[in-house]
């Protein structure tokens, strides 16, 4: 496999494309706005200097990942000659679904399509297709670059080889694949969620504040991360949108999500990426402090 198609250049997408792009793929990076384009190679470019700055990467290594990138607007041109697809976009069903119909007529037959889906059924993804043996879940975690795991999730229809392929592609982008079957929030996120779900229970009734809560799973857990700055992490609605697809999924009422994440959500209060969650962040920048509304 030689050229690379990502589609979506937000958080995810960019470190997708980053991560193929400096183990010398070909990688077309694709989204609908042309701005979301610019901002994600002033992100990978970015990124690319701190591994520099940090001797990990030569000036020489940077620009040759950089020329490995090309962006359009364009979905039927950006995955014309590609070897494997990946899609990375906002964790939304019926979008989904969507791209990978237009990703199955547009894609050469023998490329592989692959989702970064963190929750969304792949067997469902890949009914839409003609290809469902070529369809895979190629969830990798966020940051892309720095984050070694890769949850590779088989279909119902997903073929061996195909299954083979992505395990040995993602070894040798210097990750850890790991193999799970299709069920809802994989596993990964099947473990995490309700983890957090119950974080934001127990400060939804007044157990402990969003410090104390984190605090405790810092100290006590060995966790880098408290659950609720954690969730602000990933963001809220994103949270909100897995806990229903496993409360879809399983029908079981211990998935439903805390009343506090969903009122939060449609508050647009959605952690770091709009400035204010959990915890309240200066400018988009990595710098937190508990948000007004938790202040005791």
């Amino acid at each position: 496999m030689k050229h690379i198609s990502v589609i979506g250049a937000g958080t995810m997408g960019n470190g997708i494309a980053h991560v193929f792009a400096m183990k010398n793929y070909s990688v077309t990076l694709i989204d609908v706005q042309a701005d979301a384009l610019e901002k994600a190679l002033a992100t990978i470019s970015k990124n690319l200097d701190r591994m520099v700055a940090k001797d990990k990467l030569t000036e020489a290594d940077k620009a040759k990942t950089m020329a490995n990138i090309q962006t359009t607007t364009d979905l039927a041109t950006g995955v014309k000659t590609a070897d494997l697809v990946v899609e990375a976009a906002t964790e939304n069903m019926d979008l989904k679904l969507s791209i990978f119909r237009a990703m199955d007529q547009a894609a050469p037959k023998a490329a592989i399509l692959a989702t970064n889906t963190s929750s969304i059924s792949i067997t469902a993804i890949a009914s839409v297709t003609k290809r469902p043996e070529q369809v895979i879940g190629m969830h990798f975690m966020n940051p892309v670059p720095v984050m070694k795991l890769v949850e590779v999730i088989r279909g119902y229809a997903t073929s061996d080889a195909v299954t083979q392929t992505i395990m040995d592609m993602s070894k040798g982008l210097g990750k850890v694949p790991v193999e799970v079957n299709d069920y809802p929030g994989f596993v990964a996120n099947r473990i995490l969620m309700p983890m957090i779900n119950e974080a934001i229970y127990s400060l939804y009734e007044g157990v402990a504040g969003v410090a104390e809560i984190d605090t405790v799973m810092m100290l006590g857990m060995a966790h880098p991360m408290g659950p609720l700055q954690l969730a602000d992490f990933i963001g809220l609605d994103v949270c909100l949108s897995i806990l229903k697809v496993l409360q879809d999924g399983f029908g079981n009422p211990k998935y439903a999500p805390c009343p506090l994440l969903v009122n939060m959500v449609t508050a647009g209060k959605l952690g770091r990426k709009s400035g204010e969650g959990f915890y309240s962040y200066a400018h988009g920048t990595k710098e937190w402090v508990l948000a007004d509304r938790f202040k005791k």
